[in-house]
């Protein structure tokens, strides 16, 4: 799928990983390229699905992700991020790999629930792509905060001549998840002048849980909410009433006239199987149209000027809302439902008297919490428009200086994205209140509301009084300004000594703007309030290159580069990086090199700025009676547990396996994150390969990376632990308890509080044989070795070893290797290829606490090109199939839903498709 950039000779360019011109075989870093045609092999319509299957990333947000209304908003600021693609390398998270357009920066996407850090690929039109060069090393020095991990540098289409124009469509063998992709482009060149434009429309429905075995419950494997594994909501179609009255549910729904002989009490079998009512694929439309004009203004100096648009409609979609009111409900951040008292004459109320929540004024609380999953409502949909604009300038040229050329050039470039998400399937509490409060206070539009009388008794003008469309929008600016030159010095014997220096200001704005009904506290699902910020950063660059030796025994070549970058940003302070690299070639065919880089990530938006909202988390609750916890088996932990708000009596027995409410929260005080990164390395390129008319290289690297001050909020788990254990006084008082010991919220506001250390190997082969009777042959493979990744998490409070191990929600599989190798064949008006793809075995903690291994996984995939010599090979037919072997990810206890990792294993099923191209 991939190939190093390590091939025949050519002319001097810049290269990312370097801002000085150079010939790409001596780069000192190691650069994975990505061509068109290595795209279109793969039979995917997005960039980052493709990017994540690079044996050195690790997943990041796609197109399988389905959290809305299932997890709430990550802890970082962020949202959930709905229909974005990411690129995450390293394992380092996707905020720490910088994503560049033609060297720029690229604005950061947004889908309407909160300020993400990161730049969402889905907004990039396909056909727009000519190639990515991925640098697999940090290069803070060279291009600023974020790129820690590595950058993902997107070379767009700047020349082409006549039309190019494609047509695809794919589906599973199951029949869903149908695919549409066409684009078409144009290039006009002469002399002095390219202009290129082009569109693009891509359409991909949905593949849901309930259609395939593996996501039909909570859990791998289960085939009842019976089951001991438990898993299943507490908020059931027909309801879970609980209090001093005992837990009980309706009989014979639906009741429109409840009373007390009419509920029974509540069982297992009553809770609710939410599993087969997502999404494993998210469906979503986008559509775009961008162009690319150059004009020779005089000799050595060009205009070019860059543009593009792209619409994203895309969904989410979860079960149907699980409304909870009471004081032990844990919807947390002070919402109203936490307070609801349901009046006696409340004409649904079966108790005859009032289930008070204890708030002042009020009678003591005498139930715990009324759970309801409104089916009436239809399922919760979340549906995300983004519009993405973005634009560059750029006057670049050359001159001399003495004997030697200069290069130069100064880039204005700016983009905006912005998002607006509507979901169906919330209600008001406000309302819910009027509506289950006094029936004399319930006047005008007001209709009384039925809770207790089961499925089905929620009528519609019930319903119209409290429901309404949530309507939240976000977005992002980004303006940058750069300038860059470089060039040679002097010569030295072994060669001339370049340079490059540039200068970059760049202002980045952003806002998030939930619906007045949530940011009020009275919305039913995740809580939000809005957020807004910016910031500008000032920063210059220096980079030096020196050869030291050449053509003398044993060094081919010797040169010694170093670049340094100093950053000022009017929020989180300035920052200095830098980097020192060694290139050896011993003999001219053997390529050595070695770099130490400093780095830094100053604090996004959204994590600066970011406002209360919720994480669900799954976890579980130490304190807790039900079967799993320690209260009664544990003398320690229930002194702590008592301390901490539980009740003595062991009343509190909330079952194992459900979700906790954490509370997040951005810091105006966060430090920018530090890293330190070491890379050792060879190419081997013999010449008598290339003398043969084929081309062959071998390339390994060795990567070192350390994170300190790294963001993030203490791990809830550890806070549970550390409370219930050991009595923590600070954990404890972040665990917000109910009077009868439920969790209401945690506290997870954001700090500098981790360290990160990862290393491994990545190793790469390419193979072009020369042309023959039968044809040409290519092979290309890629591995990476994870070697080690340890978490020093919670200012120190938990250390993990993560490589070999399935992390659980958020998911991220850390598997020690993972390859993938292709073979193609060429002859004539045919082309074949097949690729293979290897995740190594991983293992998670199943629901016990026991060890599960989650075996290893090979995918194939297979495609036959057609080129008719008639049409001269302008005209191509393409017929694939992914995943032909029909492999199924596998199950996964702790991930967080749908029972496998969304971020490193496929879609379970075959996916074929069909393409037509053409091109003049």
């Amino acid at each position: 799928m991939a190939a190093a950039l390590h091939q025949a000779p050519v002319e001097d360019i810049v290269v990312t990983g370097s801002r000085i011109r150079r010939d790409p075989l001596q780069n000192d870093s190691p650069v994975v390229l990505i061509d068109q045609a290595s795209l279109a092999r793969t039979g995917l319509s997005s960039v980052a699905d493709v990017l994540q299957r690079l044996p050195s990333a690790s997943g990041g947000l796609n197109s399988k992700v389905n959290n809305s209304g299932n997890l709430g908003n990550p802890p970082d600021g962020g949202g959930v991020g709905a229909g974005s693609a990411e690129i995450d390398l390293r394992y380092l998270s996707s905020k720490r790999t910088l994503v560049l357009v033609d060297g720029l920066r690229y604005v950061p996407g947004t889908s309407g629930s909160g300020i993400p850090a990161t730049v969402d690929l889905n907004t990039i039109p396909g056909n727009m792509i000519d190639r990515v060069e991925v640098l697999q090393s940090g290069a803070s020095s060279l291009y600023g905060s974020d790129a820690i991990a590595g950058v993902v540098n997107i070379i767009t289409v700047a020349q082409q001549e006549g039309l190019r124009a494609s047509a695809q469509f794919g589906t599973f063998r199951q029949g869903d998840g149908h695919t549409q992709d066409y684009s078409a482009s144009y290039g006009i060149k002469r002399p002095g002048t390219n202009f290129v434009f082009g569109a693009s429309y891509v359409k991909q429905e949905a593949v849901r849980s309930g259609d395939r075995g593996i996501s039909l419950f909570p859990n791998p494997g289960q085939t009842a909410c019976t089951d001991p594994i438990g898993g299943c909501s507490s908020a059931a179609v027909n309801g879970r009433f609980l209090g001093s009255f005992g837990n009980l549910t309706i009989a014979n729904p639906p009741n429109n006239n409840p009373t007390l002989a009419n509920l029974r009490p509540f069982t297992a079998s009553d809770r609710f199987n939410f599993a087969p009512f997502n999404y494993i694929l998210t469906p979503s439309e986008r559509y775009g149209g961008w162009f690319s004009f150059r004009q020779e203004v005089r000799d050595s100096v060009n205009l070019r000027v860059k543009a593009a648009y792209n619409r994203r409609n895309s969904q989410n979609q979860a079960a149907f809302l699980p409304l909870f009111i009471g004081p032990d409900a844990g919807n947390g951040a002070g919402s109203l439902f936490d307070t609801l008292s349901i009046d006696a004459t409340n004409p649904y109320n079966p108790f005859g008297y009032t289930l008070s929540a204890g708030k002042p004024g009020e009678a003591p609380a005498n139930y715990s919490f009324i759970a309801r999953r409104l089916v009436e409502a239809g399922q919760r949909t979340f549906n995300q428009q983004v519009d993405t604009m973005t634009g560059s300038a750029t006057l670049d040229g050359s001159f001399g200086v003495g004997e030697r050329r200069w290069y130069w050039d100064a880039n204005a470039a700016f983009g905006v994205n912005n998002a607006h998400q509507s979901f169906t399937g919330n209600v008001n509490a406000a309302r819910v209140a009027q509506a289950i409060g006094p029936v004399a206070l319930c006047t005008g539009a007001c209709v009384p509301l039925n809770l207790f009388g089961g499925n089905g008794s929620v009528t519609p003008a019930q319903l119209a009084f409290i429901a309404f469309t949530e309507r939240d929008k976000s977005e992002q600016k980004l303006y940058d300004f750069t300038a860059n030159l470089n060039g040679d010095l002097f010569d030295l014997p072994a060669g001339p000594v370049g340079f490059a220096v540039g200068y970059e200001h760049r202002i980045q704005i952003a806002s998030f703007d939930p619906d007045p009904i949530v940011a009020a506290g009275l919305g039913a699902d995740i809580p939000s309030k809005p957020a807004a910020g910016r910031y500008n950063s000032d920063e210059f660059y220096g980079e030096l290159r020196v050869p030291l030796l050449k053509d003398t025994p044993f060094f081919n070549s010797l040169e010694l580069n170093g670049s340094v970058r100093h950053a000022d940003y009017s929020i989180s302070g300035g920052s200095t990086t830098y980097t020192g690299a060694a290139i050896w070639k011993p003999v001219a065919d053997l390529l050595l090199r070695g770099s130490y880089a400093t780095g830094f990530r100053a604090p996004s938006l959204g994590e600066l700025f970011g406002d209360r909202s919720r994480f669900d988390l799954p976890a579980n609750d130490p304190c807790t009676s039900a079967a799993g916890g320690l209260f009664q088996s544990n003398a320690t932990v229930r002194a702590n547990c008592i301390a901490d708000g539980v009740p003595a009596a062991g009343s509190y027995a909330e079952d194992q396996g459900g979700q906790l409410p954490v509370l997040t929260r951005g810091n105006r005080n966060l430090r920018p994150e530090k890293s330190r990164s070491l890379l050792f390395g060879g190419v081997y390129s013999p010449a008598w390969t290339r003398s043969a008319g084929a081309s062959f290289s071998v390339e390994a690297n060795y990567y070192d990376i350390r994170v300190t001050d790294a963001i993030a909020a203490v791990d809830a788990n550890v806070k549970l632990n550390n409370c219930a254990l050991s009595g923590d006084a600070a954990s404890c008082a972040q665990i917000v308890r109910t009077a009868n010991g439920f969790i209401n919220e945690i506290d997870a506001t954001l700090d500098n509080l981790d360290a990160i250390r990862t290393s491994g190997f990545d190793a790469t082969i390419n193979y072009r044989s020369p042309v023959s009777s039968l044809g040409t042959f290519g092979l290309s493979v890629n591995a990476t070795r994870l070697l080690k990744y340890r978490l020093s998490a919670s200012n120190g409070a938990v250390v993990i070893d993560r490589e070999g191990t399935e992390r659980g929600s958020p998911d991220q599989a850390f598997p020690k290797w993972k390859g993938n190798a292709t073979i193609d064949w060429a002859y004539g008006p045919i082309a074949a290829s097949f690729t293979g793809r290897y995740i190594d075995a991983v293992t998670e903690l199943d629901a016990n606490g026991d060890p599960n291994e989650l075996k290893s996984r090979f995918y194939g995939d297979a495609q036959i090109i057609l080129s008719p010599a008639f049409l001269d090979q302008r005209a191509a037919l393409t017929i694939g199939v992914n995943n032909v072997f029909n492999t199924d990810p596998p199950a996964c206890f702790s991930c967080s839903l749908n029972n496998f990792d969304p971020t490193t294993y496929d879609v379970p099923g075959q996916f074929g498709y069909l393409r037509l191209s053409y091109k003049m």
